[in-house]
């Protein structure tokens, strides 16, 4: 290993949704490995929306920020100074450190900040779906950069995927498109903010495939940042301390959906080989929607119709990609 942390793997051919993996590093037995961190990671992020609630609707954004970074931070550390030889990620060439870390803060603080103030803003299961939709805008980047095996197919999902956004967005409610609308209520804001996650977690998704380094060494700095910002962001609002069940609440969110969750997920990645879990990452709508659907949170049938939209076009494109992804990665 080398003591920059920054490194770079050879090119892919193709743009991954993970990190590219050289061929000699997979393994058939690995595979259990992979589907377990993939699976783990899905877990944890499905609760994120549903805690984030929880304590939003007690604290303002800031405060909750400031925990969840704290929490992930705590965890980034840890993997960081006390590494485990099992875990260990093998490593490649020096590349360029300030792009690696501009895709840990845009992957890690852009999404999980924007994400909240969506959340904040307006209906969590509405911002939740939206914030998803990162996997159709990946698509759009693949049709438009890469060589999908059938590009008409991959278009066609990802724009009824951007129809059912519209649909969630709107609920149904025509007038919702006029100027007067969007700004009621901070929807525009909200809506504006959820995107803005989805589009973080893309280019995250799209261009950490290219590092080869280990995620604890590319997302500690950027933890280490939200931390200070949230701070800051923290002492403007003048917020009081939480009491001891929501702060436990609020490190959870760090340690589990952003700590652990991003690090299983990088982890699964890593190990995988011809993006044979990237279908995964698509259940994490279907379970979180659930979740929220149980604690209460309702959509209307016509926002019922666009979730099931955002949801069979992600589903779609992960399955369509996979197969464009193996069968590039085979010659074929």
């Amino acid at each position: 290993m080398t003591n920059d942390p920054i490194e770079c793997q050879p090119p892919s051919v193709s743009l991954s949704f993970g990190p590219v993996v050289p061929e000699s590093q997979s393994r058939p037995g690995a595979l259990g490995a992979v589907l377990a961190f993939a699976l783990g990671a899905v877990a944890l992020w499905a609760t994120n929306a549903l805690v984030g609630k929880t304590l939003l609707a007690a604290y303002p954004v800031s405060l909750v920020q400031f925990l969840q970074f704290c929490g992930a931070t705590l965890v980034f550390a840890l993997i960081r100074f006390f590494p485990s030889p099992v875990l260990r990620i093998p490593q490649g060439e020096k590349g360029n450190a300030a792009l690696a870390y501009a895709v840990g803060f845009l992957g890690l603080v852009g999404t999980m900040v924007l994400q909240y103030i969506g959340f904040a803003s307006v209906p969590v299961i509405e911002a939740n779906l939206v914030a998803y939709t990162w996997p159709l805008i990946t698509a759009a980047a693949v049709i438009l950069l890469g060589r999908p095996r059938r590009p008409l197919l991959l278009g066609l999902a990802a724009a009824l995927g951007f129809v059912g956004v519209a649909l969630v967005i709107s609920g149904g409610r025509a007038h919702f498109w006029s100027n007067r609308a969007w700004f009621e209520g901070g929807s525009l804001v909200g809506y504006l903010a959820a995107l803005g996650s989805a589009l973080c977690m893309a280019f995250y998704s799209l261009t950490v495939g290219r590092l080869a380094v280990s995620p604890e060494r590319l997302l500690l700095p950027s933890a280490l940042i939200g931390v200070a910002l949230t701070f800051a962001w923290c002492l403007h609002d003048g917020v009081v301390c939480p009491s001891a069940a929501h702060l436990l609440l609020g490190l959870y969110l760090g340690i589990g959906p952003m700590g652990l969750g991003y690090y299983f997920w990088s982890r699964a990645a890593k190990l995988d080989h011809g993006g044979r879990i990237a279908i995964v990452a698509y259940l994490t709508p279907i379970a979180s929607t659930f979740l929220l659907t149980l604690s209460g949170e309702s959509l209307s049938m016509t926002a019922i119709a666009g979730a099931v939209l955002v949801i069979g076009s992600c589903l779609a494109v992960g399955i369509e990609g996979t197969g464009t992804r193996h069968n590039v990665q085979n010659g074929r």
